[in-house]
């Protein structure tokens, strides 16, 4: 199976290690991603809210060069995920609009590729695997909390990724892997990411909402699928006892036993790594 790959700003730099693990786990699984040749920014997280023109025409250029390879993208950024899925919903519905959009981009705009979350490949790559592929439960003991954040669901007409409210993909990953996701009340619900610089106190607030959730439900970690979400989760905890955060594809090399998982773990802010000693998993 081989898709477009298009990583997007973070992942070229604060979020490498979630670049890195996704290459790593779906390589290790026979899925090949192709990096986008002269990709460009997508225009998240503030250019929806700048001009509108602006904000379709980045995303769709992406969408284009991936239309050129002739392959879905995946995209494993959730707000770039979302910037993409959102323009390639407004330019199938809008035929003005895309008009005006391809006078800016200077491609046509019909017939684009889809666009795919790695969640969703890694979950169709472990369900297409027969039950003892695995080690019985390689990840026995970690009790996580599932982040999904609030872009990759919705719009859901336009994500296409599920329950906007009650998205599952991860928690059927993490089961696969042994993990044990537990439910909680706060998977969809905003991190305050765009805030970030602008509002710092009450991103604060809303991130420890989001932890003291995950904790209230008894996890030991929160697991994310997003570069604005996971460093925002790690920044703005305070305190003792603030929750390490994975991303979903870290853990699926811990389960795996791939290489290069503890140079991405300490890369992270809040360091993960005695909680994996605690439960006797080695990174």
């Amino acid at each position: 199976m081989k898709y477009a790959y298009y990583p997007g700003c973070s992942l070229e730099a604060t979020a490498k290690e979630y670049d890195q693990s996704v290459r790593a786990v779906l390589g290790h699984l026979g899925i090949e991603l192709e990096e986008l040749e002269g990709w460009n920014c997508c225009g998240a997280s503030s250019g929806h809210s700048y001009d509108q023109l602006m904000s379709l025409a980045l995303p769709s250029r992406v969408l284009s060069l991936a239309k050129d390879a002739a392959m879905d993208v995946v995209v494993p950024c959730a707000a770039c995920f979302n910037r993409l899925c959102v323009a390639r919903y407004e330019l199938e519905r809008d035929p003005d609009l895309r008009a005006d959009v391809e006078s800016v981009v200077g491609r046509p705009l019909v017939g684009l590729p889809g666009v795919i979350s790695p969640i969703s490949v890694l979950d169709s790559a472990l369900a297409g695997l027969p039950l003892d592929w695995l080690p019985p439960r390689p990840l026995e003991g970690m009790k996580v909390a599932a982040y999904y954040g609030c872009l990759l669901a919705r719009p859901p007409e336009a994500t296409g990724f599920g329950h906007p409210e009650h998205p599952d993909l991860l928690e059927r990953i993490l089961s696969r892997l042994g993990a044990e996701p537990l439910s909680w009340a706060g998977k969809t619900d905003c991190c305050g990411g765009n805030l970030s610089l602008t509002r710092g106190a009450l991103v604060r607030t809303m991130v420890g909402r989001i932890a003291e959730h995950a904790r209230d439900a008894g996890a030991k970690a929160l697991v994310t699928a997003c570069p604005l979400c996971q460093t925002n989760l790690e920044m703005r905890q305070s305190g003792r006892g603030s929750l390490p955060s994975f991303y979903f594809t870290e853990l699926a090399a811990l389960a795996l036993g791939l290489p290069g998982l503890q140079g991405w773990l300490r890369k992270h802010l809040i360091n993960p790594l005695p909680l994996l000693r605690s439960l006797s998993l080695s990174a």
